[in-house]
């Protein structure tokens, strides 16, 4: 039974980092105006970067949840705006999910923890965490191969219409967001998904550390004794 838990304590704590390296990621709007500068973004949709700014700001409240369509509209047509509320489903759903795992994954902490004290529970953290940087340099190097074909893949899996095929010519959206912009937001969601998992496993092994020093301290007290 404990090892059925552990296996759910790695995956809903790993599903709750990478979840939240995925929001913080797409909702930084300073990524969104470099991206904008880097991909000459201004010249491309005829905007200025006020302009832009502006877009931008409402783009991220959208996917947020914070506003519906009427939102959008003085910048998007229809169809762009039916699949940004794809999107905004999606990350709804993604909201929910995180904080499902988050909470599962804080009830084992608590229960490992005090069953069976902070050096257990920090080598679990530790080790079984490991797995994630296995699939992370997988993910790495397969979608560096061709990222547009897994991105292709991605939309397939997860929208169940066709209104993410935008038209670069006439879509604004696919003007401001081009490949370029959700390649390098792939790689952001990754680091970030990396470091989280790295200060986790450092606080894993901080824990290991203690619970051995704790049981040399009692150690030396019995002999004491």
């Amino acid at each position: 039974m404990k090892k059925i838990l552990t296996v759910l304590l790695i995956i809903t704590l790993s599903l709750t980092l990478l979840l939240t390296a995925l929001e913080n990621n797409a909702y930084n709007k300073a990524y969104y105006l470099n991206q904008f500068e880097q991909n000459n973004t201004v010249e491309e949709t005829g905007k200025t970067m006020e302009e832009l700014s502006i877009i931008a700001d409402d783009l991220i409240d959208y996917i947020k949840g914070k506003g519906f369509d009427p939102l959008l509209v003085p910048h998007f047509n229809d169809k762009e705006i039916a699949h940004m509320r794809d999107v905004q489903n999606l990350f709804d759903s993604g909201r929910a999910l995180k904080f499902i795992s988050g909470g599962i994954a804080l009830i084992l902490l608590i229960y490992f923890g005090v069953n069976e004290g902070k050096r257990k529970l920090g080598k679990k953290l530790f080790f079984g965490l490991f797995a994630n940087h296995i699939v992370i340099a997988l993910l790495a190097v397969i979608i560096s191969s061709n990222f547009n074909k897994y991105w292709t893949m991605f939309h397939h899996i997860f929208f169940t219409n066709d209104l993410w095929l935008l038209d670069p010519k006439t879509d604004l959206m696919i003007q401001m967001l081009p490949e370029q912009f959700f390649s390098g937001m792939v790689v952001r969601i990754m680091l970030s998904f990396f470091i989280y998992l790295s200060i986790i496993q450092i606080a894993g092994l901080y824990y290991m550390k203690k619970g051995r020093e704790g049981w040399k301290d009692l150690r030396n007290t019995r002999k004491d004794i």
